[in-house]
C-alpha cells in the first residue's frame, strides 16, 4: 500500500513506521491519522510483521497537531472524524485506540520533538525509546484546549497520577532526562544509538517469543488496566492457559527449552489467535 505521509517497510520480522512530514516536523494531519489507521490494519494482517518500530523522519519525532489553519486549527474539523452523536471524534483519539487493538507489540523510537499528539501517540507504545537530543510536551493547557488521544486514561496510568497533573496542567516541554525520571520512558540513546537500540529490542521479540503468545499477552496487560478486581485477570489467565496449553506453540516451547535448541512457533495471529475475553465488549463512542 502506497502512504504520502508515512514511509513503510519490513526486515526480519520487523516492521519499521515512519512519521514523514520532515519538513513539518512530521506534524500530525487527517491525511497521516487515515494512514496509521490503514498501516496497522496492514500490520495486523502480515503474520511476517512479528513487532513494530515507530519513528519519525529527520530531526523530530511528531510537532504535534499542523497548526497551519491558523486559530481554527481544532473547531474545522481537520483533525477530527464524524460520528453519529453531536460531537466529532478526536482523530489522534481514534489512532491510539487503534494502537491499542494491535496485535504486535509497538515499539517507539522517539528521535526528536514529540509535543501535543506527538507526545500522546506514543502513550499506546508498549516500550518508548528515546533520543538524548529529544524533547516532549503535554502542551495543551497552553494552547488552551485539553489532553487528547485518550491521554487521561493512558498517561496516569503509565506515570501516575501527580506525575500526570503536572505535566499536563503546566504544559512544560521537558527533556529525556525528566521523561526517562518520570516513567515515561525506557531508556535514552545518543541519536545515532537510537534506532538499533529499538530494532534490538524488537528483535528480542521476534527472535524468542511465540507471536500468537505475544498478542494474547498484550492485550491482557492493557485491558487489564481498567478492570475492577484481579478476579477479571484470573477468569483470563485461566482461559488462556488451557486454551494455549493445548497448542502446538506450547509443545514446541517446552520441547525446545527441555531440548536446549531455539523454538520454532508455527501458530499464527491471523488464524491461531482465541479468543480469552468472551465478557469484552468495544465501547462506543456515544
Amino acid at each position: 500500500m502506497a502512504y504520502t505521509e508515512l514511509l513503510y517497510s519490513v526486515a526480519q520480522g520487523v516492521a519499521t513506521v515512519t512519521l514523514h512530514r520532515p519538513d513539518k516536523l512530521n506534524a500530525f494531519t487527517n491525511t497521516m491519522m487515515r494512514e496509521l489507521h490503514m498501516v496497522f490494519d496492514e500490520i495486523d494482517a502480515d503474520d511476517n510483521v512479528r513487532a513494530v518500530v515507530m519513528t519519525g523522519s529527520g530531526r523530530g519525532f511528531c510537532a504535534g497537531a499542523d497548526l497551519s489553519g491558523g486559530g481554527g486549527t481544532f473547531n474545522d474539523g481537520s483533525l477530527s472524524t464524524d460520528s453519529q452523536s453531536k460531537f466529532r471524534r478526536d482523530g489522534g483519539g481514534t489512532v491510539t485506540l487503534r494502537m491499542f487493538k494491535c496485535n504486535k507489540p509497538i515499539i517507539g523510537a522517539i528521535n526528536g520533538p514529540a509535543v501535543g499528539i506527538g507526545a500522546t501517540m506514543t502513550l499506546a507504545m508498549d516500550m518508548r525509546l528515546i533520543s538524548s537530543a529529544a524533547k516532549m510536551g503535554f502542551v495543551f493547557t497552553r494552547r488552551g484546549i485539553v489532553p487528547e488521544a485518550c491521554s487521561s486514561w493512558f498517561l496516569p496510568r503509565i506515570v501516575g497520577i501527580a506525575q500526570a497533573q503536572e505535566w499536563v496542567m503546566t504544559g512544560r516541554v521537558f527533556d529525556a532526562q525528566e521523561a526517562l525520571r518520570g516513567g515515561l520512558v525506557r531508556s535514552i540513546h545518543e541519536p545515532d544509538d537510537l534506532l538499533p537500540a529499538a530494532y534490538a529490542l524488537a528483535k528480542e521479540i521476534v527472535d524468542n517469543a511465540a507471536p500468537v503468545s505475544v498478542a494474547l499477552a498484550r492485550q491482557m496487560m492493557w485491558r487489564m488496566l481498567g478492570a475492577s478486581h484481579p478476579m477479571d485477570a484470573h477468569r483470563v489467565d485461566s482461559r488462556g492457559i488451557q486454551i494455549r496449553g493445548r497448542s502446538k506453540d506450547v509443545q514446541e516451547g517446552v520441547m525446545s527449552f527441555l531440548e536446549k535448541r531455539p523454538a520454532v512457533f508455527t501458530e499464527r495471529v491471523t488464524t491461531d489467535l482465541p479468543d480469552i475475553f468472551p465478557e469484552w465488549e468495544e465501547p462506543e463512542f456515544f
